[in-house]
């Protein structure tokens, strides 16, 4: 019993290594730049002299961004296009405000 047990689990353990081996993929085809080394170079270095990391965890672009609209100005931009918007995120995808019979004046609106 217990031999059969074990040419079991062998047989189960050669069949699941096996499952894993597979072609690695290289790409047949030669990598090719679009830029040359010198701009590379000098976006690094312009990164360098800002000292700025484009690829750190810390790196906001925005954090000198400042914004003309007002507060108020966006909420009520927001409220002027707010029912187009539900209507256009609802269940049907705004199909029953955008479609034909919305646009004879059927009655038909979105909530």
């Amino acid at each position: 019993m217990k031999r059969n047990t074990l040419a079991a689990a062998l047989a189960l353990f050669a069949a699941a290594g096996a499952a894993f081996a597979d072609d690695i993929g290289v790409d047949p085809a030669a990598f090719t730049s679009s830029r040359t080394r010198a701009d590379v170079r000098a976006e690094l270095q312009q990164y360098q002299q800002e000292h700025v990391n484009p690829w750190s965890h810390n790196y906001d672009p925005l954090r000198a961004f400042r914004s003309d609209t007002t507060r108020a100005q966006a909420k009520a931009d927001f409220l002027a296009i707010r029912d187009q918007v539900a209507a256009g995120n609802g269940e049907d995808g705004g199909g029953a405000s955008a479609g034909p019979l919305a646009q004879r004046g059927t009655g038909l609106k979105a909530r």
